[in-house]
């Protein structure tokens, strides 16, 4: 392997590197806000019942006993509604637990029962003040937000009908007019439906004025913060199809007004907070936001949306508050399932396509993770094995040629570099050599290796699932702790990491012993194993075994073509394309003619003293 073939092999490199760096670099930004301080809300469990669980059972949080309400607040619109006491309501069914507050009658926790955080205690999604959710509009020259008033549960709130159950929540204007919230909820299932009802208030409410409110503070729920991070921001589609997202790696904000929104998603890492309407969104303002000196807090997200003219006073909401799993938002309406994100182009297309096919088929066998992601591996080494041999062949040409190479640079010397890049072409040429063909197989691999770069951390199969040592293959397994922070390592040092750079490491020799390569350029390819090892140390342990499997997978192959292939008969067939006449009559490539042009210019600028 010469100079041209590393050459590429460095390029590569840089490749790796700089997409390395796009993807974490926004992440590392320094973009601290204050945030006030999270508030405990005490919860009360509701009793069981048989296939939906509800409770009434309000809990005091605040009260306003001994204040003095001044009469003309009680005249003012909606004035009665602005003094009570918060009252909390839970609502549960097999899959999520929300507790709703008499406060704005808003969902104020949201808890998905079949899971746990990381250190195993319930996922909450969101909980709180800082959680905001209501109307906006104005009444009688007052502007209003329904998230400071108090509504009442209406007589018969509680209702159980088969699989379905319903409660609602009431602000009143007067006896005959009021906004009712109609919460719904099925025996399963991460749907919540949301019916706001306007009754009566044609001549109070504007009907094209009425605006929407949500803002939600989403809470810890993965083991590494700054990858939590990473994958969570405000997703939203549109009635043309359109799926976009805010940006991952700083704060954000949009306005959006030609278009209608279908949906908008405060999306975590592996699970997400929907708000559907169907008719779509009138026009719709999106930000997100993130404290990095929060330890408790991933990312706060606010979507203010202007609701369509409605002559009926009816507008149909549903929530979805579930796991970002594939199978899961597939089955949902609406394209949810877009916001997995397997990354963009040629990668979305791999990992879409192709390797999630694969994956799903393996699923269903009902093995362990660490077993799928092993025949994973399998599959794909023998699909890409022609590369492989075709990598090997043309190493092992450029190996049984190096004596000949050799004796050009001892002819010409490399003070003319152009010379002896001319004579060394043109050997190749004879011989039937691509200098390329070691390279080009590895580079059509590249967008596989990304594509997994991509894929593995999107996976919601793979969190709290374990194997071996590593007890969660979504995130590092942090075997080697340090107690400290390292510069560019952080507090650990993942096991399969290093074993995966190890790996890369015994790697890299054996391909240059297969090369044949010597001198500086042989150490070019242990830069790469440094790299991986401070890139994907904070990576999923699921995506660095598939790393190490890939490089163990590729020893054994490489043994075996080397039975294969007797480089004396390489040797043969090289001298013999030496010895055939040049076909004048074959068309030379673009790029091959615009070569030779180019070192035909350079070695007229040689001075004459170098070309002796």
């Amino acid at each position: 392997m010469d100079r041209n073939t590393y050459t590429g092999f460095f390029l590569i490199l840089l490749i790796l590197v700089g997409f390395s760096f796009w993807m974490n670099n926004g992440n590392k930004e320094e973009l601290a806000k204050q945030r006030k301080q999270h508030l405990t809300d005490s919860v009360r469990r509701a009793d069981s019942l048989k296939q939906i669980k509800l409770s009434a059972k309000f809990a005091a949080d605040t009260t306003k006993k001994g204040v003095v309400v001044d009469s003309a607040l009680l005249k003012a619109p909606f004035g009665v509604a602005t003094v009570g006491t918060e009252q909390l309501v839970t609502v549960e069914n097999k899959d999520v637990r929300m507790i709703v507050s008499t406060l704005g009658g808003r969902i104020k926790s949201l808890e998905l029962k079949n899971f746990k955080t990381f250190d195993g205690k319930p996922l909450i999604q969101f909980n709180g003040p800082q959680n905001h959710f209501g109307l906006k509009f104005a009444a009688a020259g007052k502007p209003i937000n329904t998230n400071n008033y108090y509504f009442k549960p209406s007589a018969g709130a509680l209702v159980a009908n088969g699989a379905d159950s319903t409660i609602t929540f009431r602000l009143s204007y007067s006896p005959t007019q009021y906004i009712d919230y109609i919460y719904s909820l099925k025996a399963s299932g991460y749907n919540v439906g949301l019916s706001i009802k306007l009754t009566g208030l044609e001549q109070v409410v504007p009907n094209t004025g009425l605006n929407l409110s949500w803002q939600a503070s989403l809470l810890k729920t993965e083991k590494d913060m700054s990858q939590e991070r990473l994958y969570s921001t405000v997703y939203f589609k549109n009635t043309l199809e359109e799926v976009n997202e805010l940006s991952t790696g700083k704060d954000d904000t949009i306005e959006v007004k030609d278009k209608s929104m279908q949906w908008i998603s405060f999306k975590q890492h592996f699970f997400s907070n929907v708000l559907i309407y169907k008719d779509g969104f009138k026009s719709s303002n999106l930000k997100v936001s993130v404290d990095e000196k929060s330890t408790t807090e991933v990312k706060q997200m606010l979507a203010s949306v202007q609701l369509p003219a409605n002559t009926t006073g009816v507008y149909p909401f549903e929530f979805y508050f579930g796991p970002n799993s594939f199978d899961v938002l597939k089955a949902q309406p609406y394209q949810l399932v877009k916001q997995i994100d397997f990354g963009w182009g040629p990668l979305k297309f791999i990992n879409r396509y192709a390797v999630l096919y694969v994956w799903d088929f393996l699923k269903s066998s009902g093995w362990n993770y660490g077993i799928i992601i092993l025949l994973l591996t399998l599959a794909l080494k023998l699909v890409l094995s022609p590369l492989t041999y075709k990598s090997y062949l043309s190493m092992a040409k450029m190996r049984v040629m190096k004596p000949e190479i050799d004796e050009i640079k001892a002819k010409v010397g490399e003070d003319n570099p152009t010379l002896l890049q001319q004579e060394t072409m043109k050997l190749y040429k004879k011989a039937g050599v691509n200098p390329l063909g070691g390279c080009l197989p590895m580079v059509l691999q590249l967008p596989i290796v990304f594509a997994f770069l991509r894929f593995f951390p999107a996976l919601f199969e793979l969190r709290g699932e374990s194997f071996l040592w590593m007890k969660d293959l979504s995130t590092y397994d942090d075997v080697i702790k340090f107690g400290t922070t390292i510069p560019f390592l952080g507090d650990h040092l993942s096991l399969m990491c290093l074993l995966m750079t190890i790996s890369t490491f015994i790697y890299t020799y054996f391909n240059n012993q297969i090369s044949g390569v010597t001198g500086q350029m042989k150490y070019i390819g242990y830069i790469t194993p440094v790299i991986f090892i401070v890139v994907l140390n904070k990576y999923p342990s699921g995506l660095n075994y598939y790393y190490f499997l890939a490089n163990m997978m590729t020893f054994a192959q490489q043994y075996i073509i080397r039975l294969m292939v007797d480089d004396s008969k390489i040797h043969a067939q090289l001298q013999e394309n030496k010895k055939k006449p040049e076909d004048k009559t074959k068309k030379k490539s673009g790029f091959a003619d615009r070569m030779e042009q180019y070192m035909r210019d350079q070695q007229k600028q040689v001075p004459a003293s170098k070309k002796k």
